[in-house]
């Protein structure tokens, strides 16, 4: 009987085992995508930047036209 106790044990310390492994590839993949996301963030930020600036010229080109 002891060596039931023993086992059950064993199994469930196994079991522990394999889910804190589990659980460790999870969240390193929940770092990676967060860290992929954060870079994509920031070059839709830049772009955005970007746009923002462009308009802003062709606005600025478009009241000097109207001007003239």
């Amino acid at each position: 009987c002891a060596m039931t106790d023993t086992d059950k044990f064993e199994e469930k310390l196994d079991r522990l085992i394999e889910l804190c492994q589990q659980l460790k590839r999870e969240n390193q993949s929940l770092r990676d995508r967060e860290a992929g996301l954060l870079g994509e963030r920031g070059e839709l930020i830049e772009k955005n930047e970007m746009a923002r600036q462009k308009i802003e010229t062709m606005i600025n080109r478009l009241r000097t036209l109207s001007a003239e």
